[in-house]
């Protein structure tokens, strides 16, 4: 208990500053580039703080730390000079007046709650080590990086083709993205799966699997693939997109 009020403070004093940044800019879009970079600061401070050094610990540090760094540069080149993201604009326009105590909670400390659940494999093998390297090891690593790829290609690709003024207005359909709608979201799903094994490696079952059942609701159902899928009701490319390729899980031809 001790270990998660540390780590739970550590992740409040993450977003209190990124709450105040993102009021200071009216932003609060800010949050998504903070979310990667909140991670490695939990992964950095459990391993320094508590970690023995055995191999699962330096890997599992040095998985979270290029998946979180990864993501915020993407997120941050992407979102450097433009409006605040839709889903928050939307909010701000809702909230009215009440938009910096309902974002400071909605936004701000429910992200940080997330958060902390989701990092329960981080803390558990840095807590409860187990020496021993096994086929649960290997399992997790592929995962990891068949996620890391899908979820950083499918980045890259997306940002290519946005980058294109002859493509404005139309519907991403090639490379990862004309096997399955959402390469990015199946790919992050995919790289906490894999921290999952890892942990398993390690013996540690629960809570950990709180963290990849957490991702997968979160990216399926509520945002994410969601609240995409949402965005282009009623766009006709998109509807005959949806028919030819899968909403999450890769089709293999």
């Amino acid at each position: 208990m001790a270990l998660l009020l540390n780590v739970g403070l550590i992740i409040f004093a993450f977003m209190l500053i990124m709450f105040v940044i993102g009021t200071a800019e009216k932003n609060n879009g800010l949050v998504d580039i903070g979310w990667g970079l909140g991670f490695c600061f939990v992964a950095l401070y459990c391993f320094a703080h508590l970690a023995e050094g055995t191999i699962r610990q330096f890997l599992i540090t040095i998985l979270v730390f290029i998946w979180g760094i990864r993501l915020a540069l993407y997120l941050f080149k992407r979102n450097k000079g433009k409006a605040e993201d839709f889903r928050y604009a939307k909010w701000r326009k809702d909230w009215g007046k009440w938009v910096y105590i309902r974002g400071f909670f909605q936004i701000y400390m429910l992200q940080g709650f997330l958060m902390l659940l989701i990092a329960l494999p981080i803390i558990q093998i840095n807590v409860h080590y187990n020496k021993g390297i096994n086929v649960l090891d290997a399992i997790g690593l592929v995962l990891w990086i068949i996620g890391f790829y899908f979820e950083a290609v499918g980045d890259a690709q997306k940002s290519k083709f946005k980058a294109d003024p002859r493509n404005e207005g139309k519907i991403m359909r090639s490379g990862l993205w004309a096997y399955t709608r959402h390469p990015n979201y199946f790919g992050e799903v995919l790289v906490w799966w894999g921290i999952f094994c890892i942990a398993m490696a390690n013996g540690n079952f629960f809570p950990s699997i709180i963290s990849p059942v957490l991702v997968t609701f979160l990216l399926t159902k509520v945002s994410g693939v969601a609240m995409l899928e949402r965005k282009y009701i009623g766009n006709a490319e998109y509807e005959q997109y949806k028919k030819e390729v899968p909403g999450f899980w890769p089709r293999l031809m």
